[in-house]
Order: structure tokens, then C-alpha cells, then sequence
């Protein structure tokens, strides 16, 4: 359970520094640069280049994609019935759709799941809400951030993104077999080590419950959703359709269900889409997901799926 200590001690830290004079408000904004600019595509080309994508093992890397897909078409049809800034909408889509698998769902994978659920996590974390974060994530955020410019600035937005190019570089390393010489390696794992650390405490800074500002409703309709619908969307179509049972089916439930990633959050803040509700949705819903996920586990086992 250390990462989730240190995750909430992140967060703490990030509000206390962000009281000091000598930071000033534009400090997330560097943080930020710095993450998406240097952190996150050396993550991106390291992970991504020495992922094994095993067939047997389809539903944990689907599960991230699945529940995505499922965001986009909730607030597609909630905006028809509720008002939502485009703003709001996009930072809604991409921090419910994309689940916080390798910070928040490594620990609790491990716990309940020992090593075999690691296993299983890492999968659903690079094949699944990593890949999704790097492509889907990118260009729905570049997509509204542009959408009021010029309507195809975003594809251009999009492949310049550095995050982007690391992963056709990445993919291309993967797909034809090719191995990082043990230097790189080395190199692309300290340029990515800081990145949760400086994540975190970005995320701390930019929460504040005293804005007045902040829109309650569309927190709430996030929240709803990565709390409550995305499990349910992926245990109908994992368990009711395909009746899938057993610890893959129910880690792909579990892990629907975790709280948001802050990596996506970092890019809706890259992108101004509505940094404080980004920044709420992680704080809030992080904590949120630790008790939902114990008590979906505790529904699950108590109606005898597993």
C-alpha cells in the first residue's frame, strides 16, 4: 500500500507548495511542460517498445480501450440533456474513461492477487490505459482543445505531440522485434522515474475546493460514471455476455472502477480544457475509487461470481 500513501502524500504536498510566494500560479504549468515534454514520451518508449502482447489475455488490455469508448458515448448523450462547457465535457471523457491502472491498481492487484495479478495489471496498464492515454487520449483532447480554431488543427496538433511520437517510435521498435541497446534503457528509466512524483504534487497544486468556480454538477457526472458506470458497463459485457468468471474477469471489473489517471489529467491541463476540473477529478476520485473497488470485490464474491 506504499503507492497509495505516497500518491496522497503527493497530493498534500502539492497543496502546501502551491501557499508558497516564491512558486508562482504558473508553476503547474511548468511541471506539466516538463512531464510532457521529457517524462512522459521517455515512459512512452521505453514501455510501449518492450510490452509482450499475449492473446491470452485480451479482456484486461480491452477493458481500458471498452470503458474509453463507453465515456465518449456517456457524455456524447448527457450533453444533449445537460449543459456542459466543451471544456468540461472533454476533461469529463478523458479522465472517466481512462482508469489509473499502474499507480492506484498495481497495489491493490498485488494485494488481493499476489503476483499473478501483477501480471495481469501490467498488461491492462501498457497494453491497455497507457496506449489509450498515449493515442485516444491525445487526440480527443488535441480535438477540443482545437475545435473552435481550425476543424483538422488537431490532426497536425496531434502527430507534433511528443507523447505521439515516441509511441510510432515505440510501436515501430515493438513490431519489428528490435531490442534497446541496455544503456537507453537505463537512460529512458530515469527521465520517466519522476514523472508520478511531479504528477501528483502538479494535481496537488492546481485542487482547490475554495474556487467558486468549480462546477459540482459536472464533477458529479464524472465521478458517476468512473465510479459506478464503467464497472457496471464492463461486468455486463465481461461477466453477463461473454460469462466470463476468475480472476482476469474479475480484475477487468476492479479495474474499471479505479480511480482516474493523472497522466490524462496532466495532458487536459497541457491542453487549458479546464485544468481545476482535471485536477478535482483526480484528487476526489482517487480516494473515492479505494472503497468502491473493496466494496465491488464484496458484491461480487457475495453473489457467487467468484
Amino acid at each position: 500500500m506504499t503507492n497509495i500513501l505516497f500518491l496522497l502524500l503527493c497530493l498534500l504536498l502539492g497543496a502546501f507548495l502551491k501557499k508558497i510566494p516564491a512558486l508562482s500560479k504558473d508553476a503547474p504549468l511548468v511541471i506539466n511542460n516538463l512531464l510532457l515534454y521529457v517524462c512522459l514520451p521517455a515512459a512512452t518508449l521505453l514501455y510501449t517498445s518492450t510490452t509482450q502482447f499475449n492473446p491470452d489475455y485480451a479482456l484486461p488490455i480491452l477493458m481500458p480501450w471498452i470503458s474509453f469508448g463507453g465515456s465518449f458515448l456517456f457524455f456524447q448523450i448527457l450533453t444533449r440533456f445537460v449543459k456542459l462547457h466543451r471544456h468540461s465535457e472533454a476533461v469529463l471523457i478523458l479522465t472517466s474513461g481512462i482508469p489509473s491502472v499502474s499507480f492506484v491498481g498495481f497495489p491493490i492487484f498485488e494485494l488481493l492477487y499476489g503476483e499473478e495479478g501483477m501480471k495481469i495489471g501490467v498488461l491492462m496498464s501498457q497494453a491497455g490505459s497507457f496506449l489509450v492515454c498515449s493515442t485516444l487520449g491525445i487526440i480527443t483532447a488535441s480535438y477540443y482543445a482545437n475545435a473552435q480554431t481550425k476543424k483538422w488543427a488537431f490532426l497536425l496538433d496531434v502527430l507534433r505531440f511528443p507523447t505521439f511520437i515516441a509511441f510510432c517510435v515505440a510501436l515501430t521498435i515493438n513490431l519489428l522485434d528490435w531490442a534497446l541497446p541496455l544503456i537507453v534503457i537505463d537512460l529512458l528509466k530515469k527521465l520517466a522515474a519522476p514523472f508520478s512524483m511531479l504528477a501528483l504534487i502538479s494535481i496537488g497544486m492546481q485542487i482547490d475546493f475554495r474556487d467558486k468556480n468549480i462546477d459540482w454538477s459536472a464533477l458529479g457526472w464524472g465521478l458517476g460514471y468512473k465510479l459506478i458506470l464503467a464497472p457496471v458497463l464492463i461486468y455486463l459485457l465481461f461477466i453477463i455476455v461473454l460469462k466470463q468468471r476468475g480472476i482476469i474477469a474479475e480484475m477487468c471489473v476492479l479495474g474499471a472502477a479505479l480511480g482516474p489517471m493523472n497522466t490524462i489529467a496532466i495532458i487536459a491541463s497541457k491542453y487549458r480544457l479546464n485544468p481545476a476540473l482535471a485536477a478535482q477529478m483526480v484528487g476526489i476520485g482517487i480516494p473515492l475509487s479505494l472503497a468502491v473497488i473493496f466494496l465491488v470485490r464484496g458484491l461480487l464474491v457475495f453473489f457467487g461470481y467468484f
